[in-house]
């Protein structure tokens, strides 16, 4: 067994297993395990697989396949698992592998993605969402505004962006996802990232990025704007969904880490799906 530091060398070995995976879940894409990786202390393990082996925002250790775990021997994952406190995150599909006698699941609500339909963003249709239209309609008739892709030539917009949202957090910057942020607008290209970028009254006003998660879904891993502007993040988000390609049906916003301020503002948005990642431990 060989085990190392998670790096950008890594990036051929684990992105095509990860897309071959099709969790389906924010973690199984290359860029969120890259960026994230010294949060989580992320390790590469090399055996007769591969798994990715890193703590939890709660402080426990885990272990990740980077394969459909259902392809796997069940005898050689019992092994490996001794080792660690769980397999994570594992989505609903695979739990069948899991035999009850030998294995405990278990979920924490904090762990969950928020995902909406794409559809949903687009028009804030319903009651549950009158106070997002409200706030757009606001925003569209306040503020002179404008759209544009988040292209090399603007990525020094965003850092400008990112470093006001900071500035203005109640937060210091090492309990934010600041750092990781700041790196992806680094490695935009490396990363195969893609965004959208807002303006209002002319000035670079909030910034999205994210990624490909599967064939219809889209994971946003940041989205960062200057409070100053009321109802940028509801134009942000409504104005994505409506330039993201057909074939996306979901908007993934990844999870809230039981952080009540991220419970509250993605449970605004009445989430369509909450995708649950299982803890599996030996019993």
């Amino acid at each position: 067994m060989h085990n190392e530091k998670l790096d950008l060398r890594h990036k051929d070995i684990l992105a095509p297993r990860l897309r071959l995976a099709n969790a389906g879940l924010s973690e199984y894409t290359f860029a969120n395990l890259y960026l994230f990786r010294q949060n989580h202390d992320y390790e590469i393990i090399t055996d007769r697989d591969i798994f990715i082996r890193g703590k939890s925002y709660d402080g426990h250790l885990y272990l990740m396949p980077t394969v459909d775990v259902r392809s796997l021997d069940r005898e050689y994952l019992k092994e490996l698992m001794k080792s660690v406190d769980f397999l994570f995150p594992i989505p609903e599909a695979w739990l069948p592998f899991f035999e009850h006698n030998e294995f405990e699941v278990e979920f924490k609500e904090g762990d969950q993605d928020y995902v909406y339909t794409v559809e949903k963003m687009r028009t804030y249709k319903g009651r549950n969402l009158h106070k997002k239209r409200n706030l757009l309609k606001q925003f569209l008739d306040h503020y002179p505004h404008d759209a544009l892709p988040l292209t090399n030539d603007r990525l020094d917009q965003a850092r400008f962006i990112l470093k006001d949202w900071q500035e203005t957090s109640t937060m210091n910057a090492a309990d934010t996802d600041f750092a990781p942020c700041l790196e992806a607008l680094d490695r935009y290209d490396e990363l195969v990232l893609c965004g959208g970028i807002y303006f209002a009254n002319d000035e670079p006003a909030g910034f999205v990025l994210g990624e490909e998660v599967n064939n219809e879904t889209f994971v946003l891993h940041f989205a960062k704007a200057r409070v100053k502007f009321k109802g940028i993040y509801q134009y942000m988000f409504n104005n994505f969904a409506k330039i993201l390609p057909q074939k996306y049906k979901f908007l993934n916003l990844e999870q809230d880490l039981d952080k009540e301020n991220l419970r509250v503002f993605k449970s605004s948005y009445v989430p369509d799906l909450l995708l649950r990642k299982a803890r599996i431990k030996l019993k």
